[in-house]
């Protein structure tokens, strides 16, 4: 069994900054990617930004330039700064990684996902 640990998150004005963090656990072999997703009401879920073991990024446009994944292989965590965050950004987070168990299989998992609200 493979759990996904969010914390961070909260209310902040626009401008401002907020660390999402992101911690794996079980039976792990390997995470090949590590990164975050979001979902506003009545909206998708959809990608924010991944990380894979080698350390290439994949962000979507709209956090191009103002949030930064960064991740530690040792401690399997993953780690999403934000700045300069707009009202825009207000959603609920969700960590996400594929994991490779013990017995070499791969599979997709979700954190309970973390709110950010981004107001004035």
């Amino acid at each position: 069994q493979v759990q996904l640990v969010e914390s961070g998150g909260g209310l902040v004005q626009p401008g401002g900054s907020l660390r999402l963090s992101c911690a794996a656990s079980g039976s792990i072999f390997s995470i090949p990617t590590m990164g975050w997703y979001r979902q506003a009401p009545g909206k998708p879920r959809d990608l924010v930004a991944t990380m894979t073991t080698s350390g290439r990024t994949n962000y979507a446009d709209s956090v191009k330039g103002r949030f930064t994944i960064s991740r530690d292989n040792l401690k399997r965590t993953v780690t999403l700064q934000m700045t300069s965050l707009r009202p825009e950004d207000t959603a609920d987070y969700y960590c996400n990684a594929d994991v490779e168990n013990l017995r070499f299989v791969l599979r997709n998992y979700w954190g309970q996902g973390t709110q950010v609200t981004v107001s004035s």
